[in-house]
């Protein structure tokens, strides 16, 4: 791997039985970089992070990523009869000061006795973030965790994880299907289509951004046409 890289893959392809998810990907996402993954249902944006999360293995190519990459799921995966600080210890052994430094970070710190069920959404979230902060990952895999939050809270979400990400500088992979959140968050902006990747865009914009700089709504019709949206009024979600 080159040292300022921290993911580097060449000729990545997965294949489930006689289907082909991913196809001769190649893709490089170095320290400190945010990139966000955009792409309709079925691309091969989810299963590229579990490729390089370790979760599955490559039918062909390499792949070559820090060994232990914190991931933060749509679902925060906690487990109910474990208390919140221990959910965020959990696989770790003394830990527990990081731990309670992270649910300060992500501004739970008075939580880490309660237990999963009484958190919200939100709450929950900031959680399995506060879980993956608190292992120092080189490289944190984001895979749309935002989607099933509400649009306020989603809000609260982007920000908090922009400055965690600015406060710990991980190289950060973010699944998404919201192009604004893309835009919103990311250094660059790479769109998959059919298991390769087909367009990427570098955002050379300060933070935080305004979805009214017109810079925003360029980029944002030109990512839309990438995806097969040309309607005059686009939606910020692609559909699935």
């Amino acid at each position: 791997m080159t040292t300022n890289n921290s993911v580097t893959v060449r000729g990545l392809r997965r294949a489930y039985g006689e289907r082909t998810v991913l196809r001769d990907l190649d893709l490089d996402v170095a320290d400190g970089e945010f990139v966000a993954l955009l792409g309709q249902t079925g691309c091969g944006k989810t299963t590229l992070l579990r490729v390089l999360a370790g979760l599955d293995p490559a039918t062909a190519g390499t792949v070559q990523a820090p060994g232990r990459p914190a991931v933060v799921f749509q679902e925060p995966r906690l487990l109910p009869w474990k208390r919140v600080l221990d959910n965020v210890t959990l696989g770790l052994s003394g830990a527990q000061d990081r731990a309670r430094d992270a649910l300060r970070e992500v501004g739970l710190e008075a939580h880490a006795g309660a237990w999963p069920l009484t958190l919200s959404g939100g709450e929950a979230q900031r959680v399995a973030l506060a879980r993956a902060l608190v292992r120092e990952p080189r490289l944190l895999l984001l895979d749309e965790p935002f989607a099933a939050l509400d649009a306020l809270t989603r809000i609260k979400m982007h920000a908090l994880v922009g400055d965690l990400w600015r406060a710990h500088r991980p190289a950060v992979l973010l699944v998404t299907h919201d192009v604004d959140e893309a835009l919103l968050l990311a250094d660059r902006v790479i769109v998959m289509a059919d298991g390769r990747i087909a367009h990427h865009e570098r955002i050379d914009a300060d933070h935080p951004r305004d979805r009214t700089d017109p810079w925003f709504e360029r980029l944002r019709a030109d990512l839309l046409a990438q995806l097969g949206v040309h309607e005059s009024t686009t939606p910020t979600r692609i559909p699935a």
